[in-house]
C-alpha cells in the first residue's frame, strides 16, 4: 500500500513540473510576442533539462519558442553568430521531434527558419571576408555546413577561407573531408539578367530560371558549365603539406589522387606543380609533357601549363603555351590578358634602371634608349589588349590597362574614346 502512495506522488510531482514548464513556455512566448528575445529566454533557462518529462508537442513547443527568441536576438545584433547556431540547433531539435512523433505543427515554420539562419550566416560570413575577417567568416561558412551537410559546396568555401585566413591546420581538416566525399563541385550554372538591376542573378535549376524569363522579370538567360574543383582541392592539400615539411605526403596524396581520378587532367597538372615547387625540374618536365602527350589540343590544359611557366619564371615557354592556345581558341580571352601581363611584366627593370640614371651624355643616351624600349614594349601589349576588350567588353580592369598603354604611348585619341566607354561601364 506504501508503494502506491510513492508512486501517486511521483506521478503528482511530474505533473507539477510539467505544468511548471508549460508556464515558462508560455511566459517566454508572451514575452516574444511583445518585442522581448532576452526576457524570453531568460524564462526557458531551465526547462530544456527538463523536457524528458514532458509529451512530444510540449517538447515542439518550448524547441519552437526558444528557436524564434534566439533568432530574434540574432536579428537584433545580439551575439548573431551564436543566436544564430542555437536557433539552428533548437529547430532541428524540433524537426526530430515531430518526425518522430508522426506530427508537424510547427516542421514548415522551423524548416523555413532554418533556410532563413543559413542565408543570414552567409551573408555575415561574405561581410566578414570583405572587412578581411577571413578566419570568422570560415567559422561561419562552416557553421553553414554542418546545418545542412547535403549542401556540401559551403564545405568548399569554407576551406578556401581558411586558406586566406593563414589557418592551414583547419583549411587541410576541410580539404581531407572534401576529399574523403569525392566533392568535385562541377555543375552548371543557369544565370538571367534582372531588368531591375541589370546585373546577373544566379538560379538553382534552368526551370526557375525559364519562369523567370516567362514571367518578365529577367532576361538574356544562359548557363555555365562549372569546372570540377576537384584539383584545386588535391593541389591545395598537397600544398598545405608541402607548407607544413611533408613533402613525401604531399607526394603520395597527390599520386592517390590521381589513381582515384585518372580522367581528371588537372591533377596531372597538380602533381606537376607539386614538383616545380619542390624545384625537381626533371619529374616536371616529364609530368608536362605526359600531360600534353594526353591531351595536345587541350585549350584549357596549356593555359594553365602557361600560367606554371610563367610561376617558375620560364616567360619564353609561357608565352609559347598562351599563343598555342590562341591558335585553338581565337576567343579565349584570358590567353590575351596573361601575354599583355607577361611583357608588361618587363617593365620593371626598364625603369629601374632608367631611375638610376644622372644625367651625364651617355646616362641621357642610355636612358633614350630605355625609353624607346619601354614604348616598344606597350606597343607590343596592344594587340591582345585590344582583343581581350573585344571579347570581353565589360571587363573594366583590362580596359583601364589598355587606357594606361595609350596613355604612356600618348596616343590621346585611343585614349579618350576608352576612357568614355569605361566611364559608361563604371556608371552602371
Amino acid at each position: 500500500m506504501k508503494g502506491k502512495y510513492v508512486i501517486l506522488a511521483s506521478a503528482l510531482l511530474i505533473s507539477v513540473i510539467a505544468f511548471a514548464q508549460k508556464d515558462q513556455i508560455k511566459a517566454a512566448e508572451k514575452a516574444l510576442k511583445g518585442g522581448n528575445p532576452a526576457a524570453a529566454v531568460s524564462a526557458l533557462n531551465g526547462v530544456e533539462s527538463l523536457l524528458a518529462n514532458v509529451d512530444a508537442s510540449e517538447k515542439a513547443h518550448f524547441y519552437f519558442v526558444n528557436g524564434n527568441a534566439h533568432l530574434e536576438l540574432a536579428n537584433k545584433k545580439v551575439d548573431e553568430s551564436k543566436n544564430l547556431l542555437t536557433a539552428a540547433k533548437s529547430f532541428q531539435d524540433l524537426l526530430a521531434t515531430e518526425k518522430a512523433s508522426g506530427k508537424d505543427k510547427y516542421t514548415a515554420q522551423a524548416a523555413a527558419s532554418i533556410v532563413t539562419i543559413k542565408r543570414n550566416l552567409l551573408n555575415s560570413a561574405v561581410d566578414d571576408t570583405k572587412a578581411n575577417r577571413d578566419l570568422e567568416g570560415a567559422k561561419k561558412l562552416y557553421d553553414v555546413y554542418l546545418l545542412d551537410k547535403k549542401d556540401t559546396i559551403n564545405l568548399y568555401y569554407a576551406a578556401s577561407t581558411y586558406v586566406n585566413a593563414k589557418d592551414y591546420t583547419t583549411a587541410l581538416q576541410c580539404y581531407s573531408e572534401l576529399k574523403a566525399l569525392n566533392f568535385s563541385g562541377k555543375g552548371t550554372t543557369y544565370l538571367a539578367v534582372n531588368k531591375l538591376t541589370s546585373e546577373e542573378d544566379v538560379f538553382n535549376t534552368a526551370k526557375e530560371r525559364d519562369v523567370a524569363v516567362k514571367l518578365g522579370t529577367h532576361e538574356k538567360p544562359k548557363a555555365e558549365k562549372i569546372p570540377s574543383k576537384r584539383g584545386e582541392i588535391y593541389k591545395n592539400i598537397a600544398l598545405i603539406l608541402v607548407d607544413q615539411g611533408k613533402i613525401e605526403e604531399a607526394k603520395k596524396a597527390i599520386a592517390d589522387a590521381r589513381k582515384a581520378n585518372p580522367e581528371d587532367s588537372t591533377l596531372l597538372l597538380t602533381e606537376a606543380n607539386l614538383y616545380l615547387e619542390t624545384k625537381d625540374y626533371d619529374t616536371y618536365k616529364k609530368l608536362v609533357a605526359e600531360a600534353l602527350e594526353k591531351n595536345p589540343n587541350d585549350a584549357d590544359l596549356l593555359f594553365n601549363l602557361g600560367v606554371l611557366s610563367a610561376n617558375a619564371k620560364n616567360p619564353a615557354d609561357a608565352e609559347k603555351y598562351y599563343k598555342k592556345v590562341i591558335e585553338i581558341n581565337p576567343k579565349y580571352t584570358n590567353a590575351y590578358i596573361n601575354l599583355a601581363a607577361l611583357k608588361l611584366e618587363n617593365e620593371k627593370p626598364i625603369i629601374d634602371e632608367m631611375n638610376k640614371l644622372g644625367t651625364s651624355t651617355k646616362d641621357m643616351k642610355r636612358y633614350e634608349v630605355l625609353k624607346t624600349q619601354r614604348e616598344d614594349l606597350f606597343r607590343s601589349t596592344i594587340p591582345y589588349l585590344q582583343k581581350a576588350v573585344e571579347l570581353e567588353p565589360t571587363n573594366i580592369d583590362v580596359a583601364k590597362t589598355l587606357m594606361n598603354v595609350y596613355s604612356a604611348l600618348e596616343m590621346t585619341a585611343e585614349y579618350k574614346e576608352l576612357k568614355a566607354k569605361v566611364k559608361v561601364l563604371e556608371a552602371k
